[in-house]
């Protein structure tokens, strides 16, 4: 029985690293370099984030400078920046891109709420998931007498009940996530 909640706790702990990685991506009102996390720049034929070509810097509140390390990637950084989700503008010196970044607006962070949303539900179905695969394991161990029909429903009641537990974490890290969206 302890191996299904060890199971499921390593399983659920990185659903949880996870959903966290992914919303340091989405924009709130805080500008912040990871936001360009998920940018990804032609690099001699391969696909790699901005952040390993680029140095991102935010010397003001509302101004993101992205340096690359090597100049000819520039025009190549401006594009895929312009081809990423993130309405985000950059102008060129010919050293580096600037970015001057709006205020979010009251609509665009309602967006981006509902973004950040359907993530959350995507990462309760992962959840569920786990659950089921470790039902179906302890059904298995059940089936082929290595555990009785009563260990059998203490290990479904705790996997059930720690699978609670986490989608309800899921759904505090969402509302933490909704707060720091609508803040002004």
């Amino acid at each position: 029985m302890e191996e299904y909640k060890a199971l499921l706790d390593e399983k659920m702990s990185k659903v949880l690293l996870s959903l966290e990685s992914e919303y340091k991506s989405l924009r709130t009102g805080r500008i912040n370099s990871s936001l360009f996390d998920k940018v990804l720049v032609d690099y001699y034929g391969e696909k790699t984030p901005l952040t390993r070509v680029a140095n991102v810097s935010i010397p003001e509140a509302r101004l993101i400078v992205i340096q690359p390390w090597d100049k000819s990637l520039l025009s190549k950084i401006e594009q895929a920046i312009l081809s990423s989700d993130l309405s985000m503008n950059p102008s060129s010196d010919g050293a580096v891109l600037r970015i001057k970044v709006p205020v979010l607006t009251v609509e665009r962070r309602k967006e981006i709420v509902k973004q950040a949303k359907k993530i959350a539900e995507e990462y309760k179905v992962a959840a569920r998931n786990v659950r089921q695969e470790l039902n179906s394991k302890a059904k298995k161990q059940e089936k082929d007498s290595q555990i009785t029909e009563d260990d059998l429903r203490r290990i479904l009641d705790d996997i059930q009940r720690d699978t609670n537990s986490y989608i309800k974490k899921i759904d505090e890290i969402f509302d933490l996530k909704t707060k720091e969206i609508m803040e002004v």
